[in-house]
């Protein structure tokens, strides 16, 4: 029998790493003949995700972690505060060469006929420099793309505008007209990568310009979901897309043992709740808000009368993002006698086991920041979303949803984490009312996408089938 190894190199941030590896225990699972190796760099923004990637693969015999060296001269940290993208990708271009070492040494060790052989590196969206070394080692390359088929076809897009025009995006420019979404998508809600100027846009530029080098794309998406992006992608010049999702962390781990304890909490409060009342509010591993609007979300929740979980986050004192919030400095930002009013009716936490929340009975609505794994995760569960896009490619995730799909509730569209705007009170309350209504349109929508999600991965469900169809790729019938 036939076998073959691939190794997969993910950015490391959490929704790109523990994507990666969820897909790649999907793979080994589906099909006895795979095994994969992850190539772990060191974590840009959360030092304890190493330890909890190691967790994923405790149990799995088919599936190996290499930890990477540190690199000697990693980019100043002000470059990310400028441009989160410039700065990603001159980390990841500086892994190259251990990369390079890495996979040489894999080919090496498994020179003797019966050793396993490598079949083909999977990239993630930073990491598509790589297919050099893949071409150097003369191995395929696969695009692992953890966002929706709709931000692939922007990127997609992006080469030929850039031929046309050579500059960065501009607020004032018109509705762009792209082939995976039906309707005109305004430039506001465009990744803010495309208007940036410190080096996002060129990053974004060099990084599409290497798509359709790739032998396949694989999505973490269904056919289900975004059908009229999946079906653009047939056009005879983009290489195979394969819909694979939902690709979903459905343990939902804790990260360390003060989330342990966490968990016990808010999970006993969400169990003394009624089913459908509460509004869950959490806005991924780095979305963090200040004072002035911590206390507008505070009155927007008082005044919408319905029981709520918080997943706060604060800014860190070195302007690092994502600090959580043990509740010791609440008392100084939030409107004065909000806990004593609130009482038992709300839940203010630092940190969220959120798939696992997202499946509990109480929960009746979702205030998210769009990330890629948060949709699906809400959409899994037949969770209806409010939206509060914060960044990289989450405002167009929201564009999708509410324009495009009718899957989520406008809160808003096109806020920026760096813009300096306030979302009031009045905008937050009436996004609640309206994602916590019980019988409304898209709490229907998103009940039938739900059903949709669990089928596709099922035998004979879309992703399935595309999965196959990826397998065949990779290890073709004699």
């Amino acid at each position: 029998m036939k076998k073959a190894e691939l190794v997969f190199v993910p950015t490391p941030a959490a929704g790109h790493c523990i994507s990666a590896i969820e897909f790649a225990k999907r793979l080994i699972h589906t099909d006895d003949r795979f095994s994969a190796t992850i190539l772990q760099m060191r974590s840009l923004l959360n030092p304890h995700s190493d330890i909890y990637n190691k967790s994923l693969l405790a149990s799995e015999t088919r599936l190996h972690l290499i930890d990477l060296p540190p690199i000697d001269n990693p980019p100043p940290h002000d470059l990310f505060l400028k441009s989160a993208e410039h700065y990603i990708l001159l980390f990841i271009e500086s892994y190259i060469p251990h990369v390079k070492d890495a996979i040489t040494h894999l080919m090496s060790s498994r020179s003797s006929p019966d050793s396993v052989p490598l079949a083909g590196l999977v990239l993630d969206f930073f990491c598509l420099p790589m297919i050099d070394v893949a071409n150097q080692l003369g191995l395929p390359s696969y695009l692992y793309f953890t966002s929706g088929a709709g931000f692939l076809g922007l990127m997609l897009s992006l080469p030929t505008r850039h031929s046309q025009i050579g500059t960065e995006f501009e607020d004032s420019d018109p509705d762009l007209e792209l082939r995976s979404f039906v309707n005109p998508v305004p430039v506001r809600v465009l990744p803010e990568a495309v208007s940036d100027k410190h080096g996002g846009y060129a990053a974004y530029i060099k990084i599409a310009q290497r798509f359709r080098e790739a032998r396949g794309i694989i999505v973490n998406t269904f056919s289900e979901l975004e059908p009229y992006a999946v079906e653009s992608f047939a056009d005879g010049q983009t290489p195979p897309v394969y819909t694979v999702g939902p690709v979903l962390d459905l343990g939902g781990q804790a990260h360390a043992g003060s989330d342990r304890v966490d968990r016990s909490k808010i999970m006993g409060w969400l169990d003394a709740q009624p089913k459908l009342s509460v509004v869950f509010l959490c806005f991924g591993s780095i979305g963090a808000f200040d004072a002035p609007q911590v206390r507008e979300i505070a009155l927007g929740l008082e005044r919408s009368g319905h029981r709520f979980l918080w997943a706060l986050r604060l800014p860190g004192p070195d302007g690092k993002l994502g600090g959580s919030s043990d509740g010791s400095e609440l008392s100084e930002i939030l409107p004065e006698g909000f806990l004593d009013r609130i009482g038992e009716r709300g839940m203010i936490c630092g940190w969220a086991p959120q798939m696992e929340v997202l499946a509990h009975k109480a929960i009746g609505g979702f205030v998210s920041h769009c990330g890629w794994n948060s949709i699906l995760e809400s959409i899994w569960n037949s969770v209806p979303m409010a939206t509060w896009p914060m960044y990289a490619e989450q405002q167009l995730n929201a564009f999708g949803l509410v324009k495009e799909l009718g899957l989520a509730v406008e809160l808003r569209l096109d806020y920026r984490q760096s813009g300096g705007e306030v979302v009031v009170a009045e905008e937050i309350d009436g996004a609640i009312r309206c994602v916590m209504e019980h019988d409304s349109m898209v709490r229907k929508k998103v009940k039938e996408m739900g059903e949709m999600s669990r089928r596709a991965v099922m035998d004979g469900g879309s992703s399935s089938n595309s999965l196959g169809r990826l397998i065949a790729d990779i290890i073709p019938i004699d």
